[in-house]
């Protein structure tokens, strides 16, 4: 089907997607990356920051069981970064890579290496901080409607919402903007997995099924309010997947409220007209997480505080101000197939500034024009009796009066034109002997007066 017959926007975002992906390096020379690698800045803080990543995905991999997979996970890992073809991805997403294995892994960790797990801390610190329980209250009234409200975000969303953004970000923003999201999104979620490791907690269906008995690492999970979804559904994929969890008592702080706050953060930032419809998410899950008995209020406030903070601390400069807006390559060269050149609106200031549009004018015309001299670059700003006005009559021949009228209030146009140019650089054409402050035609002598430089009387 060709692209002509569908919408406007349909074509946009299918022309920018097949422009991304003719744009990927294709090659499986290894040398092209061992050369970029040879090529890199090696700073002593940024030479730190790699090595400790290494040392601490040895660690896992240390202790994983199985020898296959010990020589499996660097090996393949290793092959994807030196070819050029899959080091575009793996290489920004090392981050998420450090996450998921520390994650996977943390359930071969020793049990005398594990600290105590703690079943009344976080209930604790709720009615402390908020003054009740709010997750016990949210869970007193269920209702099967509300088990899919809240499933939707927790149980589905959540698991695909990472790559939406990510998507989006590869096509619509510059490639900075994608380095940046795998940076903050995956050390996010190592520190909150790094904490939920060192800081074992019950969630809240814990002290349902268990009250305040003490808690130990050979218990199965639960899936919680999920349970109720795998009723209506039939299935028991929620029930398998909690209850084999690696990290069984990993309650605090709640990745799922870090994760939707990250990605609303990063969606407020470089897309902002989504910014309302990103936070109504992020409420609705924040909800879903209590209400289906996995997290405590105090959980959420902590994961969606430590999301706030690695995506300020992390922010490159590149992607502040205007760089939060700056488009990729590939929606640029779509835009200007469509012939949608046009960037964004102009404010009703900017508009009228005529002075700043004669410049801009003159910029264009002179990058434009190849074989213009350096000469004419220096000439200043256009003459503002060049610049159109920002909302031009389509028919100006036509109304009361025909062609006259049009001439009429042309030479009008001029001459008000004209008075302001000659009022503007007044000091100027002094020195050329003329001046509209004294009179049509100033004698060298007044203009020497108007400049200050004559002989005193």
């Amino acid at each position: 089907m060709s692209l002509r017959y569908i919408s406007r926007e349909v074509r946009l975002v299918l022309l920018t997607i097949r422009y991304s992906v003719t744009s990927l390096d294709t090659s499986l020379d290894p040398n092209v990356t061992i050369a970029k690698l040879k090529a890199q800045k090696w700073t002593p803080l940024k030479a730190a920051f790699v090595a400790s990543n290494i040392l601490l995905a040895t660690f896992w991999i240390v202790l994983i069981p199985s020898t296959f997979l010990k020589i499996l996970i660097p090996t393949a890992y290793i092959t994807a970064v030196l070819l050029p073809i899959t080091s575009q991805f793996f290489v920004p997403a090392s981050p998420i890579f450090i996450w998921l294995i520390t994650y996977f892994t943390s359930r071969v960790l020793p049990a005398e290496w594990r600290p105590r797990i703690s079943v009344t801390l976080l209930a604790t610190l709720e009615s402390v901080l908020f003054g009740a329980n709010i997750s016990d209250i949210l869970t007193r009234f269920t209702h099967p409607f509300l088990d899919i409200v809240a499933w939707i975000p927790y149980g589905v969303v959540h698991f695909v919402g990472p790559f939406v953004v990510a998507i989006f970000i590869w096509l619509f923003r510059q490639p900075k903007a994608l380095k940046y999201w795998a940076f903050a999104f995956g050390y996010m979620n190592l520190l909150g997995v790094i904490t939920q490791i060192l800081v074992p907690c019950a969630p809240p269906w814990y002290e349902i099924i268990y009250g305040s008995i003490p808690a130990n690492y050979g218990m199965l999970g639960s899936p919680g309010g999920l349970a109720r979804i795998d009723k209506i559904f039939g299935t028991k994929t929620y029930t398998g997947t909690f209850s084999t969890s690696p990290i069984i008592f990993g309650a605090f702080p709640s990745l799922h409220a870090g994760c939707s706050t990250m990605e609303a953060l990063f969606i407020g930032h470089f897309f902002p007209k989504f910014t309302f419809a990103a936070w109504i998410y992020v409420g609705t899950l924040w909800w879903a997480t209590m209400y289906l008995t996995h997290h405590f209020l105090i959980d959420v406030t902590v994961g969606a505080s430590l999301s706030v903070m690695v995506f300020f601390l992390t922010m490159p400069s590149a992607v502040k101000g205007s760089g939060s807006t700056e488009r990729s390559a590939a929606f640029v060269a779509a835009r200007q197939s469509m012939g949608l050149t046009g960037g964004s609106r102009t404010s009703k200031y900017e508009q009228y500034d005529l002075e700043r549009r004669a410049n801009h004018a003159g910029i264009r015309g002179l990058s434009a024009d190849s074989n213009s001299s350096r000469d004419s670059m220096d000439a200043g700003p256009l003459p503002l009796s060049s610049i159109r006005s920002p909302n031009p009559d389509p028919n100006p021949t036509s109304g009361p009066g025909g062609v006259a009228s049009f001439q009429a209030q042309q030479a009008r146009s001029h001459k008000h034109t004209a008075s302001i140019a000659s009022l503007i650089h007044a000091n100027d054409r002094v020195e050329e002997g003329w001046s509209p402050v004294v009179s049509d035609f100033a004698s060298s002598a007044a203009a020497e007066k108007i400049r200050g430089t004559g002989p005193a009387r």
